[in-house]
């Protein structure tokens, strides 16, 4: 049996069609933009970046304002390049700072603003000590084990245990106060 021309052009047809939804969920689902937001840069100088990646999003009061175009070194520093969306103002004396979305999540820059008279404009930069590294749960770790170790790593026993001091009907100490003391003197 030979397929119809019509049947070869419905065909063709669900097939595009299935190539046009393959692609629009690539670009939706990759956040890819295929035309750029109109908006404006900013930099910004971190010590660390640790997981923040080109592409991850800008906030302002946890509301996205732009993406991070690119990552750099720049004075052995992480120089980062934001695209902020047009009609959001920064001012002058705002911070970033590098958070994370949820337990170990997505990493992105948190904006907060300041008491700044004035916005900064395109090409500005956030001032230095108004920027704020990404927080590295590794290292917060080895911290914390590092200043147990040098405590001495645990807690020592007072030498007291308490029995309750009871005594049976003949004056001797009760079994459960003489297995007490015995625990005691094994402690030492």
């Amino acid at each position: 049996m030979y397929a119809s021309r019509f049947t070869k052009l419905i065909v063709g047809l669900f097939a595009l069609l299935g190539i046009a939804a393959l692609v629009y969920l690539s670009v939706r689902l990759g956040n890819i933009g295929i035309f750029p937001t109109p908006g404006y840069t900013l930099y910004a100088n971190f010590d660390n970046v640790s997981g923040l990646k080109a592409g991850d999003q800008v906030q302002l009061a946890g509301v996205p304002v732009g993406k991070v175009l690119s990552i750099s070194i720049q004075d052995n520093r992480a120089h980062v390049v934001m695209r902020i969306n047009d009609g959001i103002q920064i001012d002058t004396d705002a911070s970033a700072a590098i958070k994370t979305s949820g337990i170990i999540g997505d990493k992105y820059v948190s904006v907060s603003l300041g008491p700044g008279e004035h916005d900064l404009a395109s090409g500005g930069s956030f001032k230095p000590g108004h920027t704020q590294s990404a927080f590295i749960l590794e290292d917060a770790i080895g911290q914390l084990i590092n200043s147990s170790s040098s405590n001495g790593g645990g807690s020592k026993s007072s030498g007291s245990t308490s029995c309750g001091g009871q005594a049976t009907s003949d004056g001797n100490p009760s079994p459960q106060h003489q297995r007490g003391a015995n625990l005691e003197g094994r402690a030492q």
